[in-house]
């Protein structure tokens, strides 16, 4: 009597792209919880994030150049100077693209906070679109300004993101425009604009 063949499936163990790309996926998940958990904790400060960037709880564009009007009315009427500090962050399309949009929010919420940590408690801190974040600091000369520029830009290279299946590396271009007794708004930002596009030339 002839034995029958028993049917044997055989499994393949998943490739190594297949397992980074699981690995990968279980780490967005868990940056999701963690924006969520963020995200439900800001709800209930939702009356006093009044006039802030929902990302990262700074001050929006418009809440930004209220304090600036507020920075030059001060700066002309005590003749003391000031300085506008513009953060851009570099390749933030680059991270979003490969490492998943959560990803990039994370590296604007952790910039966001070293800029807080960076400066005094009466300075303005403010995000604009994208990864440009402002800085304004009253009752500070050029050279000071300077050095919180250059300890910003250290500061966010000696802090990579840690996304779990990877660590990636940040960068930002910082510029500095100084504010004098007299100056407008518009001379303020048109100054601003022209140093951070000198700064991304080098």
């Amino acid at each position: 009597m002839a034995r029958r063949k028993a049917n044997v499936a055989t499994v393949n163990a998943p490739d190594p792209e297949a397992r980074a790309e699981l690995a990968r996926l279980n780490d967005e998940n868990a940056l999701l919880r963690a924006a969520l958990a963020e995200a439900r904790a800001r709800l209930g400060e939702a009356e006093e994030a009044s006039g802030r960037d929902p990302l990262t709880a700074l001050l929006d564009p418009r809440q930004f150049r209220i304090e600036l009007e507020r920075v030059l009315s001060q700066s002309s009427r005590h003749g003391t100077p000031a300085a506008l500090i513009s953060v851009d962050v570099s390749d933030l399309k680059a991270i979003n693209d490969g490492h998943g949009r959560v990803a990039g929010d994370a590296a604007l919420r952790q910039i966001a906070r070293q800029l807080k940590s960076l400066i005094r408690a009466s300075d303005v801190a403010a995000r604009g679109g994208g990864g440009a974040f402002s800085l304004l600091l009253d009752h500070l000369d050029a050279d000071s300004a300077l050095d919180t520029a250059e300890r910003i830009a250290r500061c966010v290279a000696a802090h990579p993101l840690d996304i779990g299946h990877a660590v990636v590396p940040l960068d930002v271009t910082v510029s500095v425009a100084t504010i004098m007794p007299g100056d407008t708004v518009e001379e303020v930002l048109r100054r601003s604009a022209r140093n951070r596009e000198r700064v991304k030339e080098f």
